[in-house]
């Protein structure tokens, strides 16, 4: 258990770092112009490329650093 505890930090380090990245880069198709009432950025899209692999990436980075703060928790209880 103590090496668990001891590479847990650095393993959320990574993971946070990583998640903040991913989300960076997406693109951001609503912007600005939805909070004034533009209503095109309504207009659904299906994701292509790039943006699919980020989604995904941003899907299970999110999961894994959710999964270590639980075990986090479970090892210092």
């Amino acid at each position: 258990m103590t090496t668990i505890s001891s590479i847990l930090p650095y393993a959320q380090i990574i993971l946070s770092v990583l998640l903040i990245v991913v989300i960076l880069l997406q693109q951001s198709t609503g912007g600005a112009g939805g909070a004034f009432g533009d209503n095109f950025s309504a207009v659904h899209h299906t994701r292509r490329g790039l943006e699919r692999v980020l989604f995904g990436a941003t899907i299970i980075i999110g999961i894994l650093f959710a999964l270590s703060a639980l075990i986090a928790l479970v090892v210092k209880a």
